[in-house]
């Protein structure tokens, strides 16, 4: 009965935070409302199937549908490897390939929270005159962007941009809450200036302009998950690539790359 009240309170606070009616998690599911009503008031416990198709219907992460497992009893499903372990050597080799397919544009593979886990030459266009404390690893990307002594400091529209970054990071926060996360995002905010948008303000579509030695950048930036891992470690993995807006900003990166290689 313990764990079926854990599992139950849990449910509870996973499908409010996703905003989930029981009707509707009960639906994507393949159950009655009734029978979710009943888990949630810990006077039935579901089988392991069930917390698997209820963890998948409200769109948690592997990492967090083995933590709801656990509370329900059940052993995790999901492995978690390390990175440097040999059976995701082929996705080590994979991702060095993707990031030096993606020359003369910067491009990384970060953790959660922007942790980097390894990123192409371009980049450089990006840490250029950084704090060399925030280029100790492990880097955090996110708050290489907006610090003062990082990106921060050659954003023209550091205002907009920050306003983008921290607006994903809210709705991430909103999905899945977090503390160290929430805490994570009051750092960043304490970084970006308060403004209001112009009439040009497009939201999600802001592109980052960048000075740089060889001149102004505009970049947009593209993000790549692995959707059907079942490793964790691979499936909190994303690919983070910076390319060019214009084509001032193409030459620029091109003149860049051949400078290095000369």
């Amino acid at each position: 009965m313990i764990e079926s009240t854990v599992f139950a309170d849990e449910l509870r606070r996973w499908r409010t935070a996703r905003r989930v009616s029981q009707l509707e998690l009960a639906d994507r599911a393949g159950t009655t409302q009734r029978h979710v009503s009943y888990i949630e008031r810990g006077r039935s416990r579901p089988g392991r199937s069930m917390v698997v198709r209820l963890a998948e219907s409200l769109g948690l992460s592997l990492r967090e549908r083995n933590a709801l497992l656990h509370t329900a009893g059940y052993t995790p499903l999901f492995t978690e490897s390390g990175l440097d372990e040999a059976l995701l050597r082929p996705v080590r080799d994979a991702l060095t390939g993707i990031l030096d397919g993606h020359m003369p544009i910067p491009a990384l593979v970060l953790r959660p929270y922007g942790r980097v886990v390894a990123a192409n030459d371009a980049v450089s266009v990006l840490t250029e005159g950084a704090d060399p404390d925030l280029l100790e690893g492990p880097v955090n990307m996110l708050r290489l962007m907006l610090h003062p002594r990082g990106m921060g400091r050659r954003v023209h529209n550091l205002g907009d941009w920050g306003r983008h970054v921290l607006a994903n990071m809210r709705a991430q926060a909103l999905r899945s809450p977090d503390p160290r996360l929430d805490a994570f995002i009051a750092e960043l905010a304490g970084y970006v200036p308060d403004s209001v948008p112009g009439p040009d303000y497009l939201g999600f579509a802001v592109p980052l302009r960048l000075d740089s030695r060889d001149g102004e950048l505009r970049l947009l930036t593209t993000l790549t998950s692995f959707a059907t891992a079942t490793d964790i470690t691979l499936a909190e993995l994303h690919l983070e690539a910076f390319l060019p807006a214009d084509e001032a900003t193409a030459e620029i990166l091109r003149v860049r790359e051949e400078r290095r290689r000369g």
